[in-house]
């Protein structure tokens, strides 16, 4: 079995912010971090972490790939994906500084890879919880590829949490996916 890895940085991280909100006493719950737009700032994750969880040691990577906004130029966080083997796409936000192209992107690639390298037993994960897969996903599965939805609990549409697709939920992996950060005394 080959697993085609797609991640959509900008919701996991965002959403990951919020997980890390709550648990910081910010908010009571996700949805209240969700409906007044609290998250924690100072929160990421670790691509090498996130990719080991949800790609067992003895899979084959068909490609891994990593989709988002463009960061600042001294955002270390995409060269540290790259190091991990992560193929890198990033998108300038428009006038209004939304995120925009990214899950079209990611949906165009899943469906371009299922045409011209996925095989019987192949499966794609899909980090990200957005409905908006739905249709991706669906055309996988008549063609008999299966899907992974890993993306954090609050934050996953009700659809891709049940059959055909499999879910996994990352909010019990959330301290093992925390980067966390070293402090100098002076700091």
């Amino acid at each position: 079995m080959t697993l085609y890895v797609y991640v959509d940085n900008s919701n996991l991280w965002i959403e990951g912010m919020r997980v890390s909100a709550v648990r910081r006493g910010m908010a009571v719950d996700a949805i209240e971090a969700m409906n007044k737009k609290i998250t924690d700032g100072s929160w990421t994750y670790d691509f090498g972490k996130l990719y080991g969880a949800i790609c067992p040691d003895d899979a084959t990577i068909g490609r891994s790939a990593l989709f988002g906004s463009r960061p600042p130029a001294n955002d270390s966080i995409w060269e540290l994906a790259r190091q991990e083997g992560f193929d890198v796409t990033v998108y300038d936000r428009n006038a209004a500084n939304k995120e925009k192209q990214v899950d079209t992107a990611i949906s165009t690639m899943i469906l371009e890879d299922s045409f011209q390298h996925m095989k019987d037993g192949d499966r794609v994960v899909l980090v990200s919880g957005d409905r908006d897969y739905l249709p991706v996903i669906e055309s996988l599965r008549r063609r008999g590829i299966p899907t992974t939805v890993v993306f954090w609990e609050h934050a996953t549409g009700r659809e891709l949490k049940e059959e055909p697709v499999d879910y996994m939920a990352l909010d019990s992996l959330f301290d093992h996916l925390t980067m966390t950060r070293h402090h100098t005394e002076d700091q």
